[in-house]
């Protein structure tokens, strides 16, 4: 029997995070799960957005109830979930969940194997298109 597959399409802002994620992917362990879990080898950082309203609210209400990707830490780091994502219906890459209490709810990062904002010719304040599948 095949798996159904759900398409979650949102749209949210582009903004500046703060540094982390260029660090936080370029970690062996991190890189690694990323490689061999997602099929890609990250570029260095995420393409961080804003998203906000009714759709976004029942996006990420679907995305925090599906099993996902597990991406699994060693001890003292947070565990992530990460889903297949098309951005503006021309990169994949993937939707990175941090599973931590405190990770902001209007808050969205995407891993890819290339520089999306070089790619996209993104900016801050820009419309960003996501296509989320859960499997």
């Amino acid at each position: 029997m095949k798996s159904l597959k759900l398409n979650l399409e949102v749209e949210g802002t582009l903004c500046s995070g703060l540094g982390e994620g260029a660090r936080f992917t370029q970690l062996a362990w991190a890189a690694r799960e990323f490689r061999d879990k997602l099929g890609f080898a990250p570029y260095p950082g995420t393409l961080n957005l804003m998203l906000s309203g009714a759709d976004w609210t029942a996006a990420r209400s679907r995305l925090q109830q599906a099993a996902g990707i597990a991406i699994v830490p060693p001890s003292g780091f947070c565990a992530a979930k990460c889903f297949p994502v098309t951005v503006n219906d021309r990169i994949e890459g993937a939707v990175v969940l941090p599973e931590v209490g405190n990770y902001p709810a209007d808050k969205c990062e995407i891993l890819a194997p290339v520089g999306l904002r070089q790619e996209l010719d993104l900016r801050d304040g820009d419309a960003v298109r996501l296509r989320v599948e859960i499997a």
